[in-house]
């Protein structure tokens, strides 16, 4: 791999950058072994303990292992294990939480349209379970908003396709952490805004279960559009 000099001495953080980078790039592939901490550092002009550093840092992100005795090796890293950064301070800062809604439509779209082509027996009688109790609990805020997040996770288990699923958890995830308080009051709180919730689930449903991509994609984006509309005009 090519080496940038580091300018700063002692700086682990521009060479942990540098090869993370490199492993992103997949210019270092997974069971690649990086050279040794005596090389790296002199490749680098810095001493081993800024090294060392860096090396430990990349191993907390997982993305090396450090086996003793043998050396630092390039991880391959596992779907399930695919995630977004955590954000901080979600609740007021707006823009994030819009860009992060804008993600979960183009994801959830995609996921509707793959579920509609690829669901089995097995996924409709998930989602059609999750949907008579989704109509059970209508005005039970809690349990509302549960069945809702169900729904959508089984939407995504239906597309077979285990990147999808953990994306749509990462994004679901801290968009929920973000909004929680407003969900529960204007979406669930509302008899008439929980219902019309039930039946554009209900539609959803439908389309992926006559196997209708296009409907499917239609409904979602409706879906999705309505709920945008609803956070949007309540977003502290």
């Amino acid at each position: 791999m090519e080496i940038t000099r580091i300018v700063h001495r002692k700086n682990y953080e521009q060479i942990t950058d540098e090869i993370k980078r490199h492993i992103v790039n997949g210019t270092l592939a997974p069971g690649h072994k990086l050279p040794s901490t005596k090389q790296l550092a002199d490749d680098y002009g810095v001493g081993r303990s800024t090294v060392r550093e860096a090396l430990s840092a990349l191993k907390a992100m997982g993305l090396i292992d450090i086996r003793h005795g043998e050396g630092c090796f390039v991880r391959r890293v596992e779907a399930h294990e695919i995630g977004l950064p955590v954000f901080n301070s979600l609740l007021i800062d707006r823009d994030t939480v819009l860009e992060l809604l804008e993600a979960r439509k183009s994801l959830e779209v995609s996921n509707a349209v793959l579920a509609a082509s690829k669901r089995s027996p097995d996924d409709l009688r998930k989602l059609e379970s999750i949907l008579d109790e989704m109509g059970r609990s209508l005005g039970d805020e809690k349990q509302s908003e549960q069945t809702d997040l169900q729904f959508h996770q089984a939407l995504s288990e239906a597309t077979g396709n285990s990147i999808m699923q953990q994306l749509l958890k990462s994004i679901s995830g801290q968009m929920e952490a973000a909004i929680r308080e407003t969900r529960r009051l204007w979406m669930y709180s509302d008899a008439s805004v929980a219902k019309r919730l039930w039946k554009e689930h209900r539609a959803i449903f439908e389309a992926v279960s006559a196997m209708d991509p296009k409907l499917a994609e239609r409904r979602m984006r409706t879906h999705l559009d309505h709920v945008e509309e609803v956070i949007r005009r309540h977003l502290r």
